[in-house]
């Protein structure tokens, strides 16, 4: 036991203790929304910008200059120098002649020829410049992530639990995907969401997604193995975290429990259930979806109670009561251990979404409707 635990702190080493930029092929932040027109025009804007910074300085110093003509120079030869001395072409018609023009072109010409190159010709520079940009951004990412929720496997579980949760309100970049895939991160990535490639088995993987700040884990994997291995590494990184796991079959479902997660879902048996219920009764399957999307019709809540509420019965409540979830435990609305709402009592309740308030207004709004 000893030796693999030392093991697996030799393995947490291996990536957490890599500088930023080690981890741009791990980690993946959602690129800027920019388009290739965009990023030509702002290079044009900055090589401009430095052409007549460079002119300017030299116009001031204008005295300092000597040009074939022996005649005061103007800003036109001026903006002529500082073109093709940015452009290294140096024709040597003008030229500095004192002290202070000559330190000038050294201190101030030069770097301003460097940034010229670096916008209009400098390709790799782009790419080295852009490698410093994301390990810059991985840093901040690392440094500032929290409350976030984690998502291991991007499959069909993870691609619906992620639209679920965007439906639902949540923020593209509060979401961290893990997966071993490459294409399937690139998927992920596309949409706003971090990425980090690995596999969720190994905590230092979990330690790079910030499993330690995480409000919530959700396990994905398509294999129950992993679902259990990769929830007990998520437990012992991130004892407060809300774990919700995934699994094919129910004989699995205390392994899961024992191994650290809050809730499983069992996925081939909830299947299964909704395949033989449309037999009989189709409709309920297709409420069960609604209630389930959260974008249109209704959708499953959950709240805390108001301070008007204490007291009263969950069937009391404006709202459609399905439970009650006091001190972790959830209870359902007609039980009597809930009969009387307490303090920091939560319900779970049908909240309209906006897009059926909206119908539901329009609806009202129609002549002939009361």
């Amino acid at each position: 036991m000893r030796k693999f635990a030392h093991r697996r702190r030799v393995a947490a080493e291996q990536l957490t203790d890599r500088p930023q930029y080690a981890l741009i092929s791990i980690i993946r932040m959602p690129k800027l929304d920019r388009s290739p027109a965009q990023a030509i025009a702002t290079r044009i804007v900055g090589a401009v910008v430095a052409l007549f910074v460079t002119s300017a300085v030299v116009y001031i110093d204008r005295d300092g200059y000597s040009n074939s003509v022996d005649s005061p120079l103007s800003y036109l030869d001026c903006l002529y120098y500082a073109t093709v001395s940015l452009s290294t072409t140096g024709y040597g018609d003008i030229a500095p002649l004192t002290p202070f023009a000559r330190a000038t072109n050294i201190f101030l010409i030069t770097p301003l020829r460097v940034m010229f190159f670096i916008l209009l010709i400098g390709t790799t520079l782009e790419v080295l410049t852009e490698t410093s940009r994301q390990a810059w951004r991985i840093q901040r990412w690392r440094e500032r992530v929290r409350n976030h929720t984690i998502v291991v496997g991007y499959g069909t579980k993870g691609r619906t639990a992620v639209d679920a949760m965007l439906g639902d309100g949540a923020r593209a970049s509060d979401i961290v995907v893990v997966d071993t895939e490459q294409a399937t991160l690139d998927v992920a990535s596309a949409r706003g969401l971090v990425t980090v490639k690995g596999s969720a088995t190994r905590s230092d993987v979990l330690r790079l997604a910030g499993a330690a700040h995480a409000a919530a884990i959700i396990v994905a994997t398509d294999r129950d193995d992993s679902a259990i291995l990769t929830t007990l590494t998520a437990r012992e990184l991130a004892p407060r975290a809300k774990i919700i796991a995934s699994i094919r079959e129910s004989e699995n479902m205390h392994l899961l429990k024992q191994s650290g997660a809050d809730s499983v879902v069992v996925s081939s048996e909830t299947a299964g259930r909704l395949l033989g219920i449309a037999t009989t009764a189709p409709n309920v399957v297709e409420m069960f979806e609604d209630l389930l999307t959260p974008e249109v019709g209704f959708a499953i809540a959950e709240r805390r109670i108001n301070d008007d509420e204490i007291g009263r019965s969950p069937r009391q409540l404006p709202d459609i009561s399905l439970g009650v979830v006091r001190m972790g435990t959830l209870y359902r609305a007609d039980d009597s251990t809930v009969a009387r709402l307490q303090e920091r009592d939560r319900i779970l309740y049908l909240r309209r979404t906006p897009e059926s308030e909206a119908r539901n207004g329009a609806d009202r709004a129609r002549p002939g409707r009361t």
